[in-house]
């Protein structure tokens, strides 16, 4: 493993002290309750030797099926000429939330294709407050649990504005977007690096990913909210259970998060930009240091770093989102142009919260769909179960194509 330029080799950070950060609560309360973070509880009192036996009891079954690779069985347009598209979230009714990066603009997908823009006053602040630069822009949106199909539901969105990188929550009905209100403030902002995905994860709780901004400092940081997965609940306070209860610090030691989701089993899964040598796939883990910037890639296990389950060089990958299926992760790669899947394998329970135990239950990287329709900068499950990947040609970076850029639905076997 190569330690990142200009950096030594340093050890895990001591206590965490309380993030710099602003959390700005909503009027109403979140929907849903957030239950303890899991692996933060404490493991019960062993057992003498001379104590009875316990019952037998079956051996549990996994959620995961163990499907070493599949086949691209179709892949259709859903919807084209999207300008720059980043983030991609399904409502409950089966449309889907797209958003714009550099037009600061939102728009709802039907599943069958019918693109309509989201209007009202929080689309107007929205647009308003973004400032597109380079990455940054109108970047991650999820949907916050709890909404009836049909009806009203709520949205947290991910922007650059002119001071930071911050966390927006409104309601939308229809195609018409609510008032706004910040949750999270103070996420630092930069031309690149700047994170910016968002998904609720099975405990209830929103997670947000963010960037270095090229100032490697910030990572390994526990007083700052750059390069880290932080833990909140939907109105943006430190989720219960958190390593340090008064900061949304989840994970820390990042250089540019943009994809996170979860197994059938609980594992959290994140997606990392490398530097010039290794993209990394990591499982998440309550207070876990992932290396950046003393490592990139595997090797930093030996000074206390969680090593990636999983890795590619930077021109094969640079994976930006990421769905779990039942059967893999799947990745969307930006200058590699591919969609990656990793093949999940089951993994004992008892065995979920032990990091050296994360390795083996994923199988060897699989690629698809590579070179076939560019840069992809997004992929979700959809509730059909076929994948809906964004294609990211018109981001600045890429070859744009007639019809450019696209939201494809994928089907694998």
């Amino acid at each position: 493993m190569t330690a990142g330029p200009g950096t030594g080799r340093r050890r895990t950070a001591a206590a965490a002290t309380a993030a710099a950060f602003t959390l700005l609560t909503a009027c109403s309360p979140g929907t849903g309750e957030v239950t303890p973070a899991p692996g933060t509880t404490s493991a019960p009192a062993p057992t003498s030797a001379a104590s009875a036996p316990a019952p037998a009891s079956p051996a549990p079954t996994s959620p995961v099926r163990d499907v070493p690779s599949v086949t691209v069985t179709s892949v259709e347009e859903v919807a084209t000429g999207l300008d720059a598209p980043w983030g991609l979230a399904f409502l409950p009714d089966a449309r889907a939330v797209v958003t714009l990066r550099d037009a600061a603009r939102l728009v709802v997908v039907g599943p069958d294709g019918a693109v309509t823009d989201v209007t009202g006053p929080g689309a107007e602040e929205v647009a308003a407050a973004t400032v597109p630069r380079g990455e940054g822009g109108l970047l991650g949106v999820a949907v916050v649990p709890g909404a009836a199909p049909g009806g009203p539901v709520d949205l947290v969105l991910y922007l650059t504005a002119a001071q930071d990188n911050r966390v927006l929550r409104a309601t939308l009905d229809g195609t018409t977007l609510g008032p706004t209100r910040a949750v999270v403030t103070g996420i630092p902002r930069g031309s690149n690096h700047n994170g910016g995905r968002l998904a609720f994860g099975p405990d209830g709780a929103l997670y947000v990913t963010t960037g270095d901004i090229y100032r490697t400092a910030l990572a390994p940081d526990p007083g700052s909210l750059g390069g880290k997965v932080l833990r909140v609940t939907a109105d943006g306070a430190p989720a219960p259970g958190n390593p340090d209860p008064a900061s949304p610090v989840w994970t820390r030691g990042h250089r540019n998060v943009q994809g996170i989701g979860w197994a059938p089993d609980g594992r959290a899964f994140a997606a990392e930009f490398g530097q010039d040598t290794w993209d990394e796939l990591n499982v998440l883990h309550a207070g876990a240091d992932h290396g950046w910037p003393s490592v990139e890639g595997t090797g930093g296990a030996a000074d206390g770093f969680a090593d990636p389950v999983a890795q590619w060089s930077t021109d094969e990958a640079s994976p930006s989102g990421l769905a779990v299926t039942d059967e893999g992760v799947y990745l969307a790669g930006l200058r590699g142009e591919t969609l990656w899947r990793v093949p999940l394998r089951p993994v004992d329970p008892a065995a979920l919260a032990d990091p050296a135990q994360d390795a083996a239950g994923v199988g060897t990287p699989q690629p698809l769909l590579v070179g076939e329709h560019g840069r992809l900068r997004a992929v979700e499950v959809a509730p059909d179960g076929s994948l809906w990947v964004l294609t990211n040609n018109t981001d600045g970076r890429g070859d744009p194509r007639p019809g450019d850029d696209r939201l494809l639905r994928v089907r694998v076997g």
